[in-house]
């Protein structure tokens, strides 16, 4: 059994939907934890408001109150990958994250993940991911280490004011073959959630997903992209490549959903989140950090 070494947190819902309790939410919210489960958990003390009061089966629901709680799992992956700070100062760090690795805990992970990772390494708490990178891409993460500058950080992305460039290959189709280098699409449309919930489908609507893609090498049927997105919705990129007839390599998501499976280190989704760049809110210096990795499918 694995148990976080972090409490997660949650705010109860401003609106009572029906909840006498905080058990009772919790079984809501959570319908794959038993009940059981949860009460065990407050009876070890693993469940508690922010201000570390107890919380018992019995504890009547709070609207907008903060909760705490420690993710379990019986048995969690180990991802023997190394990740590399690059970058550290009083503010920020910059981490290259391997692929395999979450940056925070979900699923089946609650340690092992780069946030974890980092706070073991470095030995700062308080230390947050400014945006994320899904699992299964590699590359880098910037974590916010000072509460009082981490809105300034924030609102790098929240305003669009960082530039993200990433690397991909993909078999390329007949007509990418033949055409001359670079070749590029600017790829406007809409994106939102499927079934089941954790992959979303490009559909008919208002435009809230952009990318520009560009086509600079090739090599034995396969291609290497640059990819700029300039919205950050749930696999963007991946949605885009695969509108353009050329799915990433080794994406176990789409075109397919492939069943779940362990790890598979051999064959990494050749993703890799390749520089990040941006104009520092504290210094107002043009910062520029690139990662040190390459794609393992694309010949060297």
């Amino acid at each position: 059994m694995s148990i976080a070494r972090q409490a997660s947190e949650i705010t109860l819902p401003a609106i009572n939907g029906g909840w006498d309790s905080v058990l009772q939410f919790l079984c809501s919210q959570f319908p794959f934890i038993s009940e059981a489960v949860w009460r065990e958990r407050m009876a070890s003390g693993k469940v508690h408001w922010f201000n570390g009061d107890t919380v018992t089966p019995a504890t009547p629901f709070s609207p907008s109150k903060r909760l705490c709680y420690y993710r379990e799992v019986a048995a969690e992956p180990v991802i023997p990958l190394v990740h590399h700070i690059i970058f550290q100062n009083e503010h920020i760090i910059v981490a290259d994250k391997p692929h395999f690795l979450p940056v925070t805990p979900g699923g089946d992970y609650v340690n092992e993940c780069l946030l974890a990772r980092l706070q073991r390494e470095t030995g700062i708490t308080d230390m947050v991911p400014v945006h994320r990178l899904d699992r299964d891409t590699a590359g880098l993460v910037l974590f916010s280490v000072n509460p009082d500058s981490r809105p300034a950080y924030y609102q790098l992305f929240s305003q669009g004011a960082i530039q993200k460039q990433y690397q991909a290959v993909a078999r390329l189709t007949a007509d990418a073959q033949k055409a001359a280098l670079p070749q590029h699409w600017h790829i406007a449309n809409r994106i939102e959630k499927s079934q089941p919930r954790f992959i979303n489908a490009i559909v008919a609507g208002e435009v809230n997903a952009v990318s520009d893609i560009t086509l600079v090498a090739k090599a034995g049927g396969l291609g290497m992209f640059e990819l700029t997105p300039h919205s950050g919705k749930t696999h963007q990129l991946r949605l885009h490549m695969l509108s353009l007839g050329m799915p990433i390599l080794y994406d176990n998501y789409y075109p397919q959903l492939l069943p779940k499976q362990p790890p598979q280190f051999a064959t990494p989704l050749q993703l890799l989140a390749k520089q990040l760049s941006f104009t520092d809110p504290i210094n107002q210096q043009l910062t520029r950090f690139n990662s040190k990795q390459l794609l393992t499918a694309w010949p060297a």
